[in-house]
């Protein structure tokens, strides 16, 4: 029994898109580490909550296939800010916070680390 739960959770983690703009902080990346971790042994792994691990399945299931978003469908694409489903992909994108950090430092600090870095020349010698 535990080997077609391993199967599928296999076919769920090749089926769930990962999104190259948020590098290493996507749910499918997350998942697929989670089930490395969890089925160490392959399809020998036990389980020792099989409920538990049908459930976890079930809803990962439902929110891969937008069961709550096709059940529930919403009058408008916008928050009540105005910001589109877009817009705030592109500013939760891994890039534009590495931006937004580099932007709350101040004057100061941002010249004193970039004067402080060590050359690859200097290590060397």
């Amino acid at each position: 029994m535990a080997a077609s739960r391993y199967r599928r959770f296999l076919r769920l983690c090749e089926e769930w898109p990962s999104e190259d703009s948020k590098r290493q902080r996507d749910l499918g990346s997350f998942l697929r580490q989670r089930v490395a971790q969890a089925f160490r042994e392959g399809e020998n792994t036990p389980i020792s909550d099989p409920e538990a691990c049908d459930q976890m399945y079930e809803s990962l299931v439902r929110i891969h296939t937008n069961f709550y978003k096709n059940k529930y469908p919403r009058l408008k694409d916008t928050t009540f800010t105005g910001v589109t489903v877009e817009d705030c992909r592109t500013i939760l994108a891994t890039d534009i916070l590495k931006q937004m950090e580099d932007m709350k430092k101040g004057t100061w600090k941002r010249l004193r680390e970039k004067f402080s870095a060590k050359k690859p020349e200097e290590d060397s010698k």
